[in-house]
């Protein structure tokens, strides 16, 4: 009988991103990291120049519009997807709007810190209110300003900035062999090259179809095209 009556009570914590459980813990924000723990592999690295993004996808052979996970926010950050791709996307809009407003109200690109507390903190107000759900995403953020970034935001809003890293379902895999191979000042080639690597050990299958990368140097952020990935890939 205890235990039955336990169950109203365990249950009603994670109804809602604002209640916190005896244990302090916000389960529903729990629930999204799972979003993300259970997408498919996304990682960053920093190189000498750079930062290059590295993701892959699920794509099914019937499916005719594209399935992005890497994104352009302005011409100096791109942004790598894992979770959810709908909240991924509606984030995504977001960071644009306020780049944009930025370079309006400045006549400057933003810096890469500043899109990042913005971000975050759109993705920690949504862990406060009721009747709204956390974001099931976590990001990569790549940009070159100065000096070159990779940070990450989770759907709790804490961010933090890395020299490598992955996230999604391989995450814990991967950065240990990250960890060992990662080396400061890496060249770009060597750096996606790394990526490819990594991947090809925790994924099933890398091919030009399912593998997206992105490079944000020199200030400018771009996307490898088909012919540049089976370059690569080879």
């Amino acid at each position: 009988m205890a235990e039955i009556s336990q169950i109203p009570q365990k249950m009603a914590y994670d109804r809602a991103s604002i209640v916190f459980s005896p244990e302090g813990r916000l389960y529903q924000v729990e629930y999204a990291r799972q979003a993300v723990e259970k997408a498919s592999t996304t990682i960053g690295i920093v190189f000498k120049d750079g930062v290059v993004l590295l993701a892959t996808k699920i794509r099914p052979k019937l499916l005719v519009s594209k399935n992005e996970k890497v994104f352009k926010i302005d011409e100096h950050i791109g942004v790598a997807a894992c979770g959810l791709i709908a909240d991924s996307r509606a984030l995504i809009d977001f960071a644009r709007v306020q780049a944009q407003i930025n370079r309006i109200t400045y006549n400057e690109p933003i810096e890469i810190t500043a899109l990042v507390k913005e971000i975050s903190d759109r993705e920690q107000i949504f862990t406060q209110y009721a009747g709204i759900r956390p974001y099931g995403v976590s990001l990569l953020i790549a940009g070159s300003d100065g000096g070159h970034h990779l940070f990450e935001t989770d759907p709790s809003g804490t961010v933090r900035e890395w020299k490598a890293h992955a996230i999604g379902r391989e995450a814990s895999q991967v950065r240990k062999i990250l960890i060992k191979k990662y080396k400061d000042n890496m060249k770009k080639d060597d750096a996606i090259k790394l990526g490819i690597s990594v991947l090809r050990q925790v994924e099933k299958k890398i091919s030009v179809e399912n593998l997206e990368i992105g490079v944000v140097e020199n200030k400018k952020f771009k996307l490898l095209k088909a012919a540049e990935l089976k370059k690569y890939l080879k």
